[in-house]
């Protein structure tokens, strides 16, 4: 059964390498199915606190692309997380030391940020816009600028020092001096070995011009992708609802309600979870106080989603911070090896809303990764850029999808 399954997938593979060549502008719709950006935009027993211990850094990996350039080339990693060896020293450290230094943040242009990648320099992708204190607590440094956010940021030896630049995601492109020095930066590049990868500024593509494409694509496993949802009983014991409580039914629509005193769970048809406090306050997490630092905030949710979720091989990511109000509001994504994982409805992994220490909302997505142990087969990047090229200025990097029974790496264009 597993060699029919094999060659079943090995035929479909070959069938659309082959259909991708010879009709890439028509295969471009196919492929905008998978182009899902981010948006841009205690007890057991029911009313008992039930408090999430707070996570460590290094339980909050998140998926980084990275870019070293030096004198003859760069060296680029698509597939890496902060929590990764090979981050921590020099590229967290470097980065971790920039954000506490950096001091009198300017506005600068689009082209000042791209110029700064022409000289010695190192550049991470996050993925997403986040705190400057979040990216400083995951790459182990101390405080930084609290009312910046950021997605790429780029260390350049730019004249006699090293400057930070940074762009939110947006429309927002800064610039900021660091304490670090340009013949450090300069040791820290010449220990990658260069040329491995290229942004499509380098050649020319008409694609975003910060897509970093490995000159050889990453070798991916195949994931299985099943349910996690526990039984009712766990999940309600798990949150601190009664499990014995009375008002249970089902809506007209198959959804499942449940509530216990003024707190309610959903449960849908196709198992995603949706849990309202209703102003009750039991379900909390751990902080200092009863106003959670930013770090806390996410330290503590992180801690508590873990708990809940339990993604299998992969693991969650911080995805977005907002304030709604007085409330907090954080998604979580789901990542594999550093790779992130797109959803066919373009939703994320977990939502929680904070009002303080308490939980006010969650939106949970139970799902479990495990590889196949088959290295999937992803198109040469040639035949990627031909697709992407039907559409000027987007994005092509590699992620999961999830398609429901499996999770397979593809080429995505956001």
């Amino acid at each position: 059964m597993d060699e029919q399954r094999r060659g079943r997938r090995n035929l479909a593979q070959n069938l659309l390498i082959t259909l991708l060549t010879l009709t890439a502008a028509a295969l471009f719709t196919q492929t905008q199915l998978y182009s899902m950006g981010v948006d841009r935009g205690a007890s057991a027993l029911g009313g008992a606190v039930q408090t999430a211990g707070a996570a460590e850094p290094g339980e909050l990996a998140a998926p980084v692309r990275v870019a070293v350039t030096g004198s003859y080339g760069r060296y680029g990693s698509a597939a890496m997380t902060t929590g990764d060896r090979e981050f921590a020293d020099p590229l967290g450290r470097c980065l971790a030391e920039a954000l506490g230094s950096a001091r009198d943040y300017a506005e600068c242009t689009e082209a000042e940020f791209l110029a700064a990648l022409e000289a010695p320099s190192i550049y991470y992708d996050f993925l997403s816009p986040l705190p400057l204190p979040v990216l400083s607590m995951l790459t182990g440094g101390g405080a930084a600028e609290e009312s910046i956010s950021a997605r790429r940021l780029i260390l350049s030896g730019v004249g006699g020092g090293v400057s930070l630049y940074l762009w939110d995601g947006g429309e927002i492109y800064l610039r900021a001096g660091t304490a670090a020095s340009r013949e450090s930066l300069q040791q820290t590049a010449g220990e990658y070995e260069q040329g491995g990868a290229v942004f499509a500024l380098d050649f020319g593509a008409d694609l975003a011009p910060c897509s970093l494409l490995p000159k050889e694509p990453p070798e991916l496993p195949m994931l299985t992708a099943g349910d996690a949802l526990p039984d009712t009983n766990g999940l309600l014991t798990a949150i601190g609802f009664n499990p014995r409580v009375r008002t249970r039914y089902l809506e007209s629509n198959g959804t499942e309600l449940i509530a216990d005193g003024s707190q309610t769970l959903r449960i849908r048809p196709d198992r995603t979870v949706f849990y309202n406090s209703g102003g009750d306050g039991s379900l909390k997490i751990e902080a200092s106080g009863e106003t959670p630092s930013l770090e806390e905030a996410v330290l503590g949710t992180a801690k508590l989603l873990n708990g809940l979720l339990s993604p299998g091989e992969a693991s969650l990511y911080l995805q977005e911070v907002r304030e709604n109000g007085k409330n907090l509001v954080l998604r979580f994504g789901c990542q594999m090896q550093g790779v992130p994982v797109r959803y066919a409805d373009g939703g994320c992994a977990a939502e929680a809303t904070l009002s303080g220490r308490s939980v006010e909302a969650l939106t949970l997505r139970f799902r479990q990764y495990a590889s196949t142990g088959e290295t999937a087969l992803l198109l040469p990047l040639k035949q990627a850029l031909a697709v992407a090229s039907q559409t000027p200025g987007v994005e092509l990097a590699v992620g999961y999808v999830d398609s429901g029974t499996e999770c397979a790496p593809h080429w995505l264009a956001d």
